[in-house]
C-alpha cells in the first residue's frame, strides 16, 4: 500500500515538474514558486506539498525548450545576448556581468536581460543613467549571499524593445556572487569577454 502511494506521489511530482516547466516556457512565468502554484492548480492538486525543487523544474525547462523551442528560441537567445553585449559595452565602467535566463539559454524573446553592475555607491549608476538621458524605473531586488537576504537597487530601462535590468552591488558583490534561486549555489555570471566568446562559438 505504501509502495503504491509512493509511486503515485512520484508520478504527481513528475507531472508538476513538467507542467511548471511548460508554464515558464509558454506563459513567460519567471518565478519558480508561481509556476509551481499554477501547475498544482492546473493538475487539480492546489493543496499538495509534494512540490518539485527549482533545479528539477530548471532541468525540465531546458529539455522542454530543446524539444519544442527549436530555431526560433535559439534565435531569440542569440539576439538577446547580442543586445546584452552592447549593454555591457555601454556600462563597461561598472564591470557588468550577465546573469539569468539569457545567459543560461532558457530565455524567450520577451525575457528581460539582467546585468549585475558594481559601484562604490548606488547613486553612481543612477547619475550615469541620468547623464545619458536614459528613462528608467527603480525598484529593489532581493538577493541572498552567505548571510541573511539583502535588498539591492534594480534599475529597469528599454534598449529598443528589450527590457534591461541593472542590479547594482558594491565591490563585495563582484568578488562573491549571490546564491542562485535554482540550486542555492553561487550564481553563474558571464563577463563581457565570456559572452562574446559564446556568441562566436
Amino acid at each position: 500500500m505504501a509502495r503504491g502511494k509512493e509511486s503515485r506521489d512520484t508520478r504527481m511530482r513528475e507531472r508538476l515538474t513538467q507542467e511548471a516547466a511548460r508554464i515558464m516556457a509558454v506563459e513567460g512565468v519567471r518565478d519558480f514558486s508561481q509556476a509551481k502554484r499554477k501547475a498544482a492548480l492546473h493538475l487539480g492538486a492546489p493543496g499538495t506539498t509534494n512540490l518539485p525543487q527549482n533545479k528539477e523544474i530548471q532541468a525540465a525547462l531546458v529539455e522542454y525548450q530543446r524539444l519544442f523551442g527549436g530555431a526560433e528560441q535559439e534565435q531569440a537567445v542569440h539576439a538577446l545576448r547580442q543586445t546584452a553585449l552592447e549593454a555591457m559595452d555601454f556600462f563597461a565602467a561598472f564591470r557588468p556581468r550577465l546573469v539569468g535566463e539569457v545567459l543560461e539559454g532558457t530565455a524567450t524573446e520577451d525575457t528581460p536581460i539582467e546585468l549585475h553592475c558594481f559601484a562604490d555607491t548606488p547613486e553612481a549608476v543612477v547619475l550615469f543613467l541620468m547623464d545619458q538621458g536614459i528613462p528608467f524605473d527603480t525598484d529593489q531586488k532581493r538577493l541572498r549571499f552567505d548571510t541573511d537576504p539583502v535588498m539591492v537597487p534594480c534599475h529597469r530601462f528599454l534598449a529598443g524593445e528589450t527590457e534591461v535590468r541593472l542590479v547594482v552591488m558594491n565591490e563585495n558583490g563582484l568578488r562573491q556572487p549571490p546564491r542562485s534561486a535554482i540550486d542555492g549555489r553561487p550564481m553563474r555570471r558571464a563577463s563581457r569577454r565570456q559572452l562574446a566568446d559564446m556568441l562566436i562559438s
